[in-house]
């Protein structure tokens, strides 16, 4: 049996091959909400940024005396610090599966 050279293929090209080969046998899927992972994936780095935007705008209305309660503000910053730390998370693990995935000889 000869082995084909196989071309590097992106990371979408890559999640796309792995959900069409589907689960192994006994597992239960979970999808991303609102269909493919990309648009998901975006959808949540936009929401993240809106976050960061929002904590960052409050932070600077407080140290220019413009109003806002300290609580407030600072429980802003860690729900966009962790949502942040999450996202990021969430990126390293696809990176690491995508390696995972091209290391696999076929």
């Amino acid at each position: 049996m000869a082995l084909e050279a196989v071309a590097p293929v992106g990371l979408e090209q890559a999640l796309r091959a792995v959900a069409k080969a589907g689960p192994p046998e006994g597992t239960q899927v979970v999808s991303a909400p609102g269909g493919e992972f990309s648009a998901w994936f975006a959808r949540e780095v936009g929401a993240v940024n809106g976050g960061l935007v929002q904590a960052e705008a409050s932070m600077r209305a407080m140290a220019l005396g413009q109003g806002g309660n300290l609580h407030e503000v600072m429980i802003q910053l860690e729900e966009a610090k962790l949502s942040f730390q999450l996202l990021a998370q969430v990126r390293n693990r696809v990176l690491e599966a995508y390696q995972e995935v091209m290391r696999t000889q076929v």
